[in-house]
């Protein structure tokens, strides 16, 4: 199997699936794009410099001894569900079940391909749902991070409130495998992490900042503790997320009625 049918696959499953969708009343995601990275780039091994990731990551090697390639995908979200979230104030309806029902679908994307890897002959693992994955929010970080790994494989550049910015925006979200099969990696056309945020680059737009109903994002970042304060503990959509058995409340805000929603500013 080469990169272009894999690929292909992919789109096929996430544009036909009965389960990319919310009570058959719209789609969740668009279609998916698709990268690709070396196991041993040695840019996974950065990710365990402090001012990146630090030492909870793992590099795909640690997460499997014989792996040789990862591949990454966004599932961009619907506009139906990006329209939904643009108003101030809390998350709407939509943009809830994008989020949790749409991170199951996206754990179905990762079986999926671990499926069709394993039927070309090959092994393969999401990290993600691994056992050992692991979220410490006491430093808002993980040991396997799905917008890093998009970075890596050529997918797209950081933002100013840390998400990250592909051919087809940033509404929507990532996941990853890891596989024994080898496949050529993707370039990435980009001369730095932050290319393709406009502030980060030019001192332009900044958008996100006054769409953070908190203040987490200012012109020098994101501060992740009132984010996850906001989510976690305000939690504003509590009622709505226990009557769904949703964890949390989500917020997407920063990620739509912005430039870099659906495409690189």
């Amino acid at each position: 199997m080469d990169k272009d049918m894999l690929q292909k696959k992919i789109t096929e499953m996430v544009q036909n699936a009965p389960e990319n969708s919310y009570q058959d009343k719209y789609r969740i995601y668009d279609e998916p794009l698709v990268g690709f990275a070396a196991a041993n780039d040695p840019i996974f091994t950065d990710y365990k410099k402090p001012e990146i990731i630090g030492d909870i990551f793992r590099t795909p090697l640690e997460w499997y001894g014989d792996a040789v390639t990862v591949i990454s995908f966004f599932l961009p979200f619907s506009e139906p569900v990006r329209r939904s979230n643009v108003e101030k104030g809390p998350a709407s309806d939509e943009w809830m079940h994008g989020r949790f029902v749409g991170e199951e679908f996206a754990n179905h994307v990762r079986r999926f391909i671990i499926k069709e890897l394993e039927n070309a002959g090959g092994e393969a693992l999401a990290p993600h749902i691994e056992p050992e994955f692991n979220a410490d929010f006491t430093i808002f970080a993980s040991n396997w991070s799905e917008r890093h790994i998009a970075y890596a494989a050529g997918l797209g550049t950081f933002s100013l409130n840390r998400g990250l910015i592909t051919e087809k925006g940033m509404a929507g979200r990532f996941g990853s495998v890891v596989t024994n099969l080898h496949f050529e990696p993707t370039p990435r056309k980009y001369p730095d992490p932050f290319h393709n945020c406009p502030h980060t680059r030019e001192g332009k737009c900044g958008a996100c900042i006054k769409r953070c109903p908190v203040g987490a994002i200012t012109k020098d970042g994101k501060d992740k503790a009132p984010c996850h304060h906001y989510l976690f503990i305000t939690n504003p959509r509590k009622e709505f997320a226990d009557q769904h058995g949703y964890p949390y409340s989500a917020c997407g805000k920063c990620q739509t009625k912005v430039p870099c929603e659906t495409q690189i500013p």
